[in-house]
């Protein structure tokens, strides 16, 4: 029998996943298995498990994972989740910002015009801490689809939303007019396991640090 995996790794699928994978790989993980099966969630002998990224902070908090990885994004946006962030992890890097249809900056027109910008995005907590740290009034409409079609629409003036290369914006005929954050993929651990694993937790840290 395999020996049982010192700790519980939530890994998050979509754009994190392969590079996830990699470091796994590079830090002695064998992960062909995962590779090999889109459809299952669960590997108990390696001690794996993979997940939507923003479904990470919830089950490490819980838990459920002793350690994970997700995006800055997702930590901002579920700050309330009590997990620690141990390390940057440096891949996965995009910029959570604010865009606009090109042109004269639409923000600033409604906020001189009406007092209040229309924001949508698929980040409300992050949009609405940054209006506020700004000094100025928004309302936030969150959205589940393509943000990027909001201003074309004229449901909101201005987009808070992630962008890697500024492809999509372009292709929509939008720009960055604001950049709120810069997220990379980030190692997060259970605050009882930081204590009680915290020599696994320690030992892999080095691991990752040697790749």
């Amino acid at each position: 029998m395999p020996e049982a995996p010192e700790l519980r790794i939530a890994v998050p699928r979509g754009a994190l996943f392969e590079p996830t994978l990699d470091l796994l790989e590079r830090i002695g993980v064998d992960t062909t298995e995962v590779r090999a099966n889109d459809r299952k969630l669960l590997f108990e002998q390696l001690g794996i498990v993979t997940m939507r990224p923003s479904d990470v902070p919830t089950y490490v908090e819980a838990g459920a994972a002793d350690i994970g990885i997700t995006g800055k994004d997702v930590l901002l946006e579920h700050a309330e989740r009590e997990v620690y962030e141990l390390l940057d992890l440096g891949f996965g890097r995009c910029e959570m910002v604010v865009a606009t249809a090109a042109g004269t900056d639409p923000v600033s027109d409604a906020l001189r015009h009406l007092g209040v910008v229309r924001v949508a995005t698929k980040y409300p907590r992050i949009a609405t801490e940054h209006f506020l740290a700004t000094g100025r009034q928004a309302e936030i409409v969150e959205v589940k689809g393509s943000v990027e079609l909001a201003p074309l629409t004229g449901l909101a003036e201005a987009i808070v939303d992630l962008t890697a290369t500024g492809t999509t914006l372009r292709e929509n005929r939008l720009v960055a007019r604001e950049r709120i954050a810069v997220c990379t993929a980030r190692l997060i651990a259970n605050r009882v396991a930081d204590k009680l694993r915290a020599r696994e937790i320690d030992r892999l840290l080095e691991r990752i640090d040697a790749r």
